[in-house]
């Protein structure tokens, strides 16, 4: 065989039989070569892009590769890796992990990528040639993913793996996310860090300060730590209602320490049984890896079940060593936590309130919105402290949006009054909403039946609250 029929004639294989078909030929092909394989995706193209190395696709075979738009939902078809049983990684329908496209200004970006679906590719990297193979390997119900690399030795094909995987794991401009079983980095989620700060965030007292001060000094006081042999680690909880500031502090807080932030969406993975338990560990090890850095786990009370609450205790504060990591979390439910996790001061040591705002601070987060409106929309000191004194019982959210609701209501008609009279009119629609959104009646849990898992039954409650609007995250 040669190498323009090797990837045609392995397709004609069952699925599970391809990676071993060509591992063999290539052997017999390139007998000079050490090879080298891998299942963990490789952007060798993004590598190229920052100038570390040069790829040139090889013309002795059909390059086939998927073009898709670079834009924001992009960012939805990140890959779904699922850990098997036997330890291999599994790509369901999707592309690649995005490449880091901070280092470039946004303007130059193009507006569409390609990403190898079968490919061979030769790279010029520090003096040295390699032949890379690309393969997506099609089977039943699932793709995987799959890369030979060819060098002269051994030594230097892991060399260039190595380089391209630390490259990669690298966080520059984005937000490390965690969701369906795999990381990615979201720059979208780091711009939106970077436009919240302290400056427009309005808490009750000395809190704002307390939060920021607390984490800076963690962060500049490692080797006092070390000198009275106290673990360099913190946990700390945000807890209170929705709206109330919690998701604003801990972006102004990411932005203003300038430290790694990992942020997880959820420990679940998508038609994959007992994946919690791999999934919480490839976060924390994640994290040690990154340290020190932020670990956000926002709404606590919806990452964890009975199921994974003891996995997740050990990984907090069990066997290993979390150094360097401030595990940052929030919760809008306290009561759905376990006592083992809110009232353990190991392990969330610090605990912040985030209750609705008092008049004090719902005057000066009207005030600080009041200035952002145009001349002829403001309100008067009056009218500001009225508008606080009638919203009584609004969150932050709630706040934000009267303003916007009564912007749009002058806006489309401004003869009906002053902005004033329409605020007003409008706080008591806004109350109304309030009281008909908690007056909901929650409903039952899902009946248990003989031989029904519990985690089956958890996530048919789960299903019947979310349809009744009870479930908030």
């Amino acid at each position: 065989m040669n190498k323009e029929q090797l990837i045609s004639e392995a397709l004609l294989l069952p699925a599970t039989a391809i990676d071993y078909h060509l591992s063999l030929h290539l052997l017999e092909l390139f007998p000079d070569k050490a090879l080298i394989e891998t299942e963990s995706p490789l952007d060798i193209e993004g590598y190229a892009d920052a100038q570390h190395c040069t790829v040139t696709r090889k013309t002795f075979i059909y390059n086939q590769m998927n073009t898709y738009w670079q834009g924001r939902d992009f960012q939805m078809l990140r890959p779904h890796y699922a850990v098997t049983q036997a330890g291999g990684m599994f790509l369901n329908n999707a592309p690649p992990p995005a490449r880091t496209r901070s280092a470039a200004p946004q303007e130059n970006i193009p507006e569409t990528r390609d990403v190898p679906a079968k490919a061979w590719f030769e790279v010029q990297w520090q003096g040295h040639t390699l032949d890379v193979l690309i393969l997506i390997i099609q089977g039943e119900g699932f793709q995987k993913y799959h890369l030979w690399l060819l060098a002269d030795t051994q030594e230097i094909a892991r060399a260039f793996l190595a380089a391209v995987s630390r490259w990669s794991s690298e966080i520059r401009g984005e937000v490390l996310v965690f969701d369906n079983g795999h990381w990615y980095k979201d720059e979208y989620l780091f711009q939106d860090i970077k436009n919240a700060t302290f400056d427009n965030l309005i808490l009750r007292g000395s809190l704002k300060q307390e939060i920021r001060d607390d984490l800076v000094q963690f962060f500049a006081s490692r080797a006092l730590y070390e000198e009275h042999d106290v673990p360099w680690k913190r946990g700390i909880l945000f807890v209170g209602p929705a709206g109330n500031g919690k998701t604003h502090t801990v972006k102004a807080l990411i932005n203003s320490l300038e430290q790694p932030c990992l942020y997880v969406k959820s420990f679940r993975a998508p038609h994959t049984m007992g994946a919690d338990e791999i999934n919480i560990r490839q976060v924390f090890e994640r994290a040690r890896r990154s340290a020190p850095c932020v670990l956000v786990l926002e709404d606590l009370d919806s990452l964890l079940t009975p199921q994974n609450r003891s996995f997740f205790l050990n990984e907090l504060d069990g066997f290993a060593s979390n150094i360097g990591i401030v595990t940052l979390a929030t919760t809008n439910h306290p009561e759905r936590l376990d006592p083992s996790i809110l009232d353990r001061p190991s392990r969330f040591d610090r605990k912040y309130p985030f209750d609705l705002p008092a008049l004090p601070e719902r005057t000066a987060y009207i005030a600080l919105w009041n200035e952002s409106l145009k001349p002829d929309l403001r309100l008067s000191e009056e009218g500001v402290a009225q508008v606080s004194e009638q919203t009584e019982g609004f969150s932050f959210a709630y706040l934000k949006e009267l303003f916007l609701s009564s912007k749009m209501r002058w806006i489309a008609h401004p003869q009906q009054g002053t902005m004033e009279q329409v605020m007003s009119e409008q706080v008591e629609k806004l109350r109304e909403q309030m009281l008909s959104v908690h007056t909901v009646p929650e409903p039952e849990s899902a009946p248990e039946m003989p031989g029904m898992p519990p985690t089956f039954r958890a996530m048919m409650t789960r299903t019947m609250r979310l349809q009744g609007g009870m479930e908030s995250r």
